[in-house]
Order: C-alpha cells, then structure tokens, then sequence
C-alpha cells in the first residue's frame, strides 16, 4: 500500500503526542515502547521506522510537551491580565494540576530526568533557559539583565514547586491555597 508523503511525518507525530502524554501522565521508566505504539494506534514493530531508541523518544517527546507549554505561557504574558501574572497564573493553576498528561514536564518530570542520559539532559537543560528568559522578560527593566535572570530563575524554580507541592495537597481547597500562595511568593519576589 503506498502512503502519502506527509504520512511519516504524522505518524512520528501521533507518536510524540501518545509519549508525551504518557510520559508525564505514568513518567518515563514506567512506560514501555509497546505502551506507547498502542496510544498511538501502532504496532510495536513501527516505532523504529521513527525512533532509534526509547531514550530519543523520551527527549523529543519532552521537547514537544514543553514546546506546547511555552506557548501557552507565552500566550498567557500577552493575555488581558498579561506579564509575569499572566504567566504565573496559567502555570500555577488548578488546569495545570488536575491533568498531568497536558501539564509542564518540567513539574512533573525534573527528578526523573536528572537521572536519564546525558543528552536527554542537555536537551531538557537547553530548553529550560526559554522558560527563564520568558519569565526574565517581564521583570523590571530598572534590573541588571544579570538580576532578572536570577530572579527568573528563582520565580520558575518556585513556579515548579509550588506546583508539585499543590499536586500532593488531598483536596481542592488545599492545593489552590498553595497555588495562591506560590503566586503571591513569585509577584513578591519579581518586585523586591
């Protein structure tokens, strides 16, 4: 049977997507490649036509989640309330921890990738200071570059463990109580 030209592209693509869920949703150790191939609709046998490992798979599956992440975030600074709020509040809202599978890799997934192979860590590494220059952006211009960059670095490292914190709390009322809080820490800490 002959296929269209873009079918590998979209079945690479249907693959990503199935990973990059799975991976955030269960982590990367846990989920097998077959796992994998049957979210996506697949046969096992497949996934090297695509991959040449479940590691590659592991780092671009993650670069695709963030990239999905990043722009809503960037949507978020351009929105009504917009800046550094607009970013908080879409990262340290309730969506973002009632649905792993849609939400950031790096709350979910910052341990287990310090653990991965070196080139999985650069990859997730190298993407991480997107995130920081976004946050670093929005900070005062009054600021040293230098400054807001520390600063952004320390917001985004609140903004991910207020996060995984809320995702412990037991119940709703608890875990937007920490949400609240991270938000509040991070406006303080943008304006000190």
């Amino acid at each position: 049977m002959r296929y269209q030209a873009d079918h590998k592209d979209f079945t690479r693509t249907r693959i990503l997507d199935a990973a990059s869920k799975r991976f955030r949703s269960e982590g990367i150790a846990s989920v097998g490649v077959q796992t994998l191939m049957k979210d996506a609709g697949l046969t096992h046998g497949g996934f090297y036509v695509h991959f040449s490992s479940k590691e590659d798979l592991a780092t671009e599956a993650m670069l695709t989640a963030l990239e999905g992440t990043y722009a809503r975030l960037v949507d978020a600074r351009n929105s009504s309330l917009g800046g550094l709020e607009g970013i908080l509040r879409e990262y340290m809202g309730v969506d973002h921890i009632n649905d792993p599978s849609t939400a950031c890799a790096y709350s979910l997934l910052a341990p287990e990738m310090s653990r991965r192979p070196l080139k999985g860590r650069r990859a997730f590494a190298k993407e991480l200071q997107r995130f920081i220059d976004l946050v670093a952006a929005t900070l005062p211009a009054a600021l040293t570059p230098e400054i807001r960059v520390e600063r952004a670095t320390a917001i985004f490292g609140l903004m991910m463990g207020t996060v995984q914190m809320a995702r412990i709390a037991t119940d709703a009322k608890s875990a937007s109580a920490i949400l609240a809080s991270g938000i509040q820490a991070a406006l303080m800490l943008a304006s000190a």
